[in-house]
């Protein structure tokens, strides 16, 4: 399903972009300083451990490539791959190499490299080279593979004698784990040389340490809480924020046991003040959300309620009995998610129901029944974005059945119904600028195009 929507959007996307003045040129030199919040212990684009790490936005593709990247409207296109096929059914395909493509060390891309960095992203799949093409088969049909295949874990990396190399516009020049990361723009990038020339980031600092660091002119890119947005650009701060494109939501650990259970968890969905966490926590920072997609990518989000109806909620709960509630655990290392948390029990207790936060219970306790999580959208492609969050979730499978503008709607519909999951908000994502950053674009999701950005020397 690819609605009006996102046309739209990108639109707008492209006329917000904040562009050079018409009597400036774009020139090559500097370095461009960036901080970030997240501290990877590693930059292997297949290492399971660190999933959901480097996720600042667009970052790990300044380093790597995969054979396909998606554009906004959620189309693959060619990046390592110069053209794909496949065979009836779906389930064996062939991916044509680019030609002319190098890793940082110089040696030159493979089919054989690539499906070595495949086998590693995925063992399910096999993978083989075969002349100037990569064929990987899968256990089932999948029509998505080109846009799986843009998924950052399968960026083809060449690992060896300890080292990693990618093949993306810039090289690792230093390497400090979870502390400070260095790379230096190639000048034999096959999509051609970034502006600037380098690129130092800084990671593992506060939004509070990163806000500083840009008013004492020490980082010219930083990160900014969704919740300080307005706070930002009321400082005279040049902000640039993103579509809804981050996901809170409570996630339950299991499938409801009992009629009984299943009408609390439609209470406390009913209880949720989802417009005032909005409005109020988040200082307009995001939007209430009934789904798990934002509506700009799918265009049915409006079909599923937001509103809080506490009279409903408490007729529900009363109907139910007693229960013996729920516990609620959050990142403790995210202040945001600890305030929605602490709201979300208040509105429970509003509507009869028990919630207790982990700080509540005794430190032997180990069950958590719901948690708060916040991931960011993973894919532009919808039916991507939605089978990749409900793995990562332990949810069930979504299944892609019947008429394909009907499709996503019905399987959205039924991981909803399980009643697994109970969606709050959409955030969005924002970033502040330098006085000397020019160039800036960035995707509806926040993911940064930082190989376009240039500095204007002499700004302070």
């Amino acid at each position: 399903m690819k609605p009006s929507g996102l046309l739209l959007l990108a639109a707008i996307s492209v006329a917000l972009a904040v562009a050079a003045p018409a009597s400036t040129r774009p020139h090559y030199g500097g370095t461009l300083r960036i901080s970030m919040r997240e501290a990877p212990a590693s930059l292997d684009p297949a290492d399971s451990d660190q999933a959901g790490m480097f996720a600042a936005p667009g970052l790990s593709r300044l380093i790597f490539d995969t054979l396909v990247t998606l554009d906004v409207r959620g189309q693959a296109q060619p990046a390592l791959a110069a053209s794909w096929q496949a065979d009836p059914g779906n389930q064996r395909w062939q991916f044509i190499v680019r030609r002319g493509v190098a890793f940082q060390d110089g040696t030159a891309l493979s089919s054989d490299s690539i499906a070595a960095s495949l086998r590693s992203a995925n063992p399910k799949w096999k993978v083989f080279a075969t002349g100037d093409a990569v064929v990987i088969e899968c256990d089932a049909p999948t029509s998505d593979l080109p846009a799986i295949l843009a998924l950052p874990r399968y960026s083809i990396a060449k690992r060896g004698g300890g080292k990693l190399a990618g093949s993306g516009p810039f090289a690792i020049s230093r390497w400090d784990p979870g502390k400070k990361l260095v790379l230096t723009a190639r000048e034999d990038y096959w999509g051609g040389r970034a502006f600037v020339d380098s690129i130092e980031i800084e990671m593992g600092k506060s939004f509070r340490e990163q806000v500083i660091a840009l008013d004492l002119g020490k980082a010219d890119i930083v990160e900014v809480a969704p919740e300080q947005m307005r706070h930002a650009v009321s400082e005279g701060r040049r902000v640039q924020s993103s579509a809804p494109a981050e996901w809170m939501a409570l996630v339950f650990s299991r499938d409801s046991q009992s009629a009984e259970e299943s009408k609390l968890r439609q209470a406390l969905a009913l209880s949720i003040g989802r417009t005032a966490i909005n409005d109020v926590l988040l200082q307009g920072g995001g939007e209430p959300a009934g789904t798990i997609l934002p509506n700009w990518l799918t265009g049915y989000g409006f079909l599923f309620p937001t509103v809080v109806d506490l009279e409903h909620a408490r007729q529900i709960r009363s109907e139910a009995g007693g229960g013996p509630g729920w516990t609620l655990a959050s990142d403790p290392s995210d202040p945001l998610a600890r305030v929605i948390a602490a709201r979300i029990v208040l509105n429970a207790r509003d509507a009869g129901l028990v919630l207790l936060e982990p700080s509540t219970l005794a430190t032997s306790s180990k069950v958590v029944d719901i948690r708060l999580v916040r991931m960011p959208l993973p894919s532009f492609d919808a039916r991507v974005a939605l089978s990749e969050l409900a793995t990562s979730l332990g949810l069930p499978t979504p299944k892609f059945e019947g008429d394909p503008a009907y499709t996503l709607y019905a399987a959205e519909s039924a991981l909803l119904q399980s009643q697994r999951v109970i969606p709050l908000v959409h955030l969005r994502t924002a970033t502040a600028l330098g006085v000397n950053v020019m160039g800036w674009q960035e995707d509806p999701d926040g993911s940064w195009r930082l190989p376009n950005v240039w500095l204007e020397m002499g700004k302070p």
